[in-house]
């Protein structure tokens, strides 16, 4: 029989294998976009683990954590990391995290709300991405640093934004800052992944801190389960590290339309746990 284990802030029990193997595989695909896997990874917890109290949020944080270094390693012993484009946003989001905490544990308690707030952001991510055609069309690239289009005034409101959708799900921002990045700005996912990554890694230190340290109404936790995401945390490591290696081997076209697909598949399906739960 697999060992499993029982993690006390989830109130879950995990065969022990699970959150690695889940963590390694999105993160392989998520960090190729500039997104560490959060995005996927907060549905299959609450979804498929039955995870749902507010602290998911915070979890899902500590594996950002433990996992992004991996994917930053490698872009940066290539010098593919746009260094200033990182810092822009990882200034730009954090003063929106705490705005976004505070929806997260006073607002969005309730899961249907929530899923239905992450689905909408899926879903609108989904449609830009599907309907762009980025830079250097179907070819794989290998840009060092994202091209001279964008300015801090352009990035830093939009990360500011982006800032108090990531902190109310559980994310750095990485998940919508490379998107918008992409079909906004114009600028190739090639370019501007490692600086997301690095720039969600910024922000996820500051979302732990502020679910591990700032008051909770009455009755709700908010703290992470730490043993849970420092075990999607290690899988996630080695996905990071294997994404980017293996991005500038895939064409820009690939990384969007496969975002988009998996973006709109999450969405539809929060879309019709919402409508099954509102008709009972």
């Amino acid at each position: 029989m697999m060992a499993a284990m029982f993690f006390d802030v989830a109130g879950i029990t995990v065969p022990l294998w699970l959150p690695p193997l889940a963590a390694f595989v999105v993160s392989f695909f998520g960090s190729m976009a500039g997104v560490s896997g959060g995005v996927l990874l907060l549905p299959f917890q609450m979804s498929v683990l039955g995870y749902v109290a507010p602290s998911v949020s915070a979890t899902n944080l500590v594996f950002n954590v433990v996992a992004i270094p991996g994917g930053v390693l490698r872009y940066a012993r290539e010098q593919r990391m746009d260094w200033r484009l990182a810092w822009v946003i990882g200034a730009g989001t954090l003063p929106g995290l705490l705005l976004g905490w505070w929806l997260r544990v006073h607002w969005l308690l309730d899961p249907g709300v929530f899923k239905v707030f992450v689905g909408l952001v899926m879903l609108w991510l989904a449609l830009r991405l599907a309907r762009h055609q980025g830079p250097g069309g179907s070819k794989a690239a290998a840009s060092i640093v994202a091209p001279g289009e964008w300015d801090v005034a352009s990035v830093m409101p939009i990360a500011l934004v982006i800032g108090v959708i990531g902190g109310a799900y559980g994310l750095g921002g990485g998940a919508f800052m490379a998107p918008v990045l992409v079909t906004m700005l114009r600028l190739p996912i090639h370019a501007v992944a490692g600086a997301t990554l690095f720039g969600t890694l910024v922000t996820s230190v500051a979302g732990v801190a502020l679910y591990q340290f700032l008051p909770a109404p009455p009755g709700i936790s908010t703290h992470p389960d730490w043993a849970l995401g420092m075990l999607f945390g290690v899988g996630g490591l080695a996905g990071m590290y294997v994404g980017a290696r293996t991005q500038k081997r895939v064409s820009q076209r690939m990384l969007e339309l496969g975002m988009a697909a998996v973006l709109a598949l999450l969405a539809g399906d929060y879309a019709v746990e919402f409508w099954f739960n509102a008709v009972r």
